[in-house]
Parts: C-alpha cells; sequence; structure tokens
C-alpha cells in the first residue's frame, strides 16, 4: 500500500484505522481513529502501547520495500562506524597494557588511563544500544507531559563538579509553567547530552545557560554557550552519528550524543537546530508543539 492509496482508505473508512510507515510514525488516520487516539497526527509516531490500549484500532503499515536497500546501506555504515569507534580504545587499551609491563614503568599512571579506556568503550555501547532501543520503538519517549524546570535544575546540579573542573559556569533560566511533551527520563537525556556537549567543546570560561520558554508558537528548550563555536562547514552535520569536527576529534565523547538528542526530540513531534558563529558559542534549540 503506497501512501496515496493509504490517505484515500483511511479517509473513506468508517472504522478506527492508523496506517504508519516502518518507523511507525503516521501515514495516514480514518476520523474514528483520530478520535480515539490523542495526537495521532501524520508524521507523528505511534508507540506499541499507545496502539496496544486501543483494541479496536485496525493498525496497518505501507510496504517500505522501496527503502529497504537504503535502509542496509544505512545499517551497514552504522555497523562499521561502531566497529571503528571501538577499535579506537580498544587499541589505545592494548598499548597501555603492554607499556605497564615494561621495566620502570609508572604502572598506577597507566593502569588510570586504561580505566579511562575502558569506561570510554563502555559508554559508546551503552550509548549504541540506547539509540537502538529508540529507533526500534522500544522506548516510550512521549508518554503525558512534563514540567521542564524541576528535571533541568536537577541535571543541571549534577553536572556542577563536571563544570568547574572545565572551569565553565552553569546557568538556568527557565519559566517554571513550562511543560514539554516528553517523559522525564527522556527530558535528562536531552538536558544531559546538550550540557555535556558545550561543558567538552566550549572552552575555559565561558557560561553555558538551560533555557525553557513558552512562546505562542510552543514551548522551547535551549542549551547555549558563549564560548569557541562551531566552523560553519561542521555545523549541518553536528547531529550526525559520529561526526566530529576538527576540534572535538580529540575528545572523549561518544559521537552519539547530539544523535539520541534529534531522535528523542523529533520523535515527540519537535524540531531541532543549532545556531553558531566561531568564537561567538554555539545554541542549539529544540522546538516542540503546542499542547493540544
Amino acid at each position: 500500500m503506497n501512501e496515496k492509496r493509504a490517505r484515500a482508505v483511511a479517509a473513506g473508512c468508517d472504522e478506527p484505522i492508523v496506517v504508519l510507515d516502518s518507523e511507525r510514525r503516521v501515514v495516514a488516520v480514518s476520523e474514528a481513529a483520530a478520535r480515539t487516539l490523542d495526537g495521532a497526527e501524520p508524521g507523528r509516531r505511534l508507540d506499541e502501547e499507545q496502539a496496544a490500549a486501543n483494541p479496536d484500532l485496525l493498525v496497518l503499515f505501507i510496504e517500505s520495500a522501496p527503502e529497504l536497500p537504503a535502509y542496509q546501506e544505512l545499517r551497514a555504515g552504522f555497523t562499521a562506524a561502531v566497529s571503528h569507534e571501538l577499535r579506537t580504545p580498544l587499541a589505545r587499551l592494548l598499548v597501555l597494557l603492554e607499556s605497564a609491563t615494561l621495566p620502570g614503568s609508572d604502572v598506577g599512571e597507566l593502569m588510570e588511563q586504561a580505566r579511562q579506556e575502558v569506561e570510554q568503550a563502555r559508554e559508546l555501547i551503552d550509548d549504541v544500544l540506547f539509540l537502538g532501543e529508540l529507533e526500534t520503538g522500544r522506548e516510550v519517549v512521549t508518554l503525558g507531559r512534563t514540567r521542564a524546570k524541576p528535571v533541568v535544575e536537577e541535571v543541571v546540579a549534577s553536572f556542577g563538579e563536571r563544570a568547574n573542573h572545565a572551569e565553565i559556569s552553569l546557568e538556568v533560566r527557565a519559566d517554571g509553567r513550562v511543560e514539554l511533551p516528553l517523559r522525564p527520563r527522556m527530558l535528562r537525556v536531552v538536558v544531559e547530552n546538550l550540557l555535556a556537549n558545550a561543558i567538552r567543546y566550549a572552552g575555559q570560561g565561558s557560561t553555558c545557560a538551560v533555557e525553557v520558554a513558552n512562546p505562542a508558537d510552543g514551548p522551547v528548550l535551549t542549551v547555549s554557550d558563549d564560548g569557541k563555536g562551531v566552523d560553519p562547514v561542521d555545523l549541518p552535520r553536528l547531529f550526525e552519528r559520529f561526526y566530529r569536527g576538527d576540534q572535538a576529534r580529540t575528545s572523549r565523547g561518544t559521537g552519539l550524543g547530539l544523535a539520541i538528542v534529534k531522535h528523542v526530540v523529533t520523535s515527540a513531534g519537535g524540531e531541532i537546530e543549532a545556531m553558531s558563529e566561531p568564537g561567538h558559542g554555539l545554541a542549539i534549540r529544540a522546538r516542540f508543539p503546542r499542547a493540544a
């Protein structure tokens, strides 16, 4: 069933029918289903739990065979990238362990560096698994709405020591009334990854601010800093998996943090953008649809 036919079927049906694509995003929905499902609009994701809660709902999927080669190519590329990223800490770990056996080596220092490499590999594996859960629908991103300010303040407080070590100041500018269409855990994931990115790259003496506002067109979450900024060449690729600009290539980040942020935000029906000029900081802004 193609998208045009799916819309025609849904429009002419009195039963609660929803048609999804291969990523469980709504392609078409009948009037009866729209009345039953809150927020079932084209482009929005319908998770398995929400569908199961409506036993009278008929869920259909459009054929995704034409996209299969592209999907296979993407999966192969992702697998290759993961393998490459894992080889780096493992290769360094092997060198450190071999160095520890040499006469006169500082075993304590080498073991500490080895521990950091193991931690780097563990973080990468955790991020890969988490992103996989998001993409297969095993994590419910949107389940009700969460008042943002308490979660933001909690996450910022937890990053205090890390920010002090990097000589970066953290600020919260949040409207306490604003709610975002994310589960508390998903909101924490977004803020944690955006803060970690700012602390890692903004530079000493910078200030990073987390802002939550509620303009007329829907709530906005912004994490911005006044640090080094991002080269215009790198800016369009910030949300790609494993992409690193020149200044980021020596960092210990997994290269998946911003990809995870983008997936969470878009799964909640939002949009995300990055704005920067070299030497004038970086701002990452997530816009969410206004509550019905």
